[in-house]
Formats: structure tokens, sequence, C-alpha cells
């Protein structure tokens, strides 16, 4: 289900109304946590979080039109799915946040490479999510992307 909205505000907009509430504490967790030099904006449908290209001229190696993405989260069918590529990147931090996950919900973590489901509010870690997010700086990542994605 990738949206068409050109805003994250459009974004929310469309989002059903019993998931609202959900979506609009992740998204003010990760604004109040993020980073200085991250942005805010649509990315592959979805609201994203990336390294613009002012401080990243390169862009994404996939398609260098598109600034470095770091993070996104969207409403799917079944869930709501949070994107972290540094997790998918670096397997300290990978390794912390499941480490650490238990400590903040008891349901089973529900996670692929860079991408954790919740499918109820109540299921989503938004104290851990608050410190993974500050985990990273903006040149952390870089730092990251260019020795992991980087050929």
């Amino acid at each position: 289900m990738t949206s068409k909205a050109q805003s994250p505000q459009e974004y929310l907009n469309e989002v059903p109304t019993d998931r609202l509430p959900a979506v609009e504490k992740l998204r003010k967790t990760i604004l109040d946590n993020l980073p200085k030099g991250f942005e805010e904006g649509m990315s592959y449908g979805m609201i994203g979080y990336y390294v613009p290209h002012s401080i990243y001229p390169n862009g994404y190696h996939c398609d260098t039109k598109l600034p470095l993405p770091f993070m996104s989260f969207a409403s799917q069918k079944n869930s709501i799915n949070f994107y972290h590529m540094g997790i998918y990147a670096n397997k300290e931090l990978y390794d912390w946040f499941v480490s650490q996950y238990p400590n903040y919900s008891k349901k089973k973590l529900d996670m692929g490479k860079s991408c954790m489901r919740f499918k109820k509010e109540e299921d989503i870690p938004f104290q851990l999510i608050a410190e993974l997010v500050q985990k990273i700086s903006v040149q952390d990542w870089i730092t990251t992307y260019e020795s992991a994605f980087k050929k």
C-alpha cells in the first residue's frame, strides 16, 4: 500500500482514523528525537527521514536524484511498519535493538532486515524507538552507508 501523498500531512490525512493516533505518536517520537541534519518528507510512498542533498550531494546510490534515505514508516494493510536502515547496515545496532526490545514489549518482535511490523498501537515500543532514532547522527549514517552499501 504505497501512498501518492505529496507531503507528510497529506499522508496523515489518508491514514484510517483508528490508526491515526498511533501513527501521529510514532511521527512525534521520531521528530522529537531526530538528530540535526535529517529531514522529513515523502519517500517511497511513506513518511521518510533522509539526509538531504545539501549535506550529501551524492544522494542515494540506487537513484542519485533521491536524498539518502535513513528511516521511514507506513500504515500498511495489517500493521504499522517502521523501517530503519541503520539496523540493516550495522549489526551492533541490530543486536542492541533486538536485545532491548523485550524490555519494552511483551510481544514477539516481527522484524525483517530493516522493517519492524506492529499490529496494534500498544505493540509499538515508542521509548525504544526514541532511543534508536537518537543513536545515529547524520555523519554516522553517511559513514555507515558508504561502508555498507557503496561499491
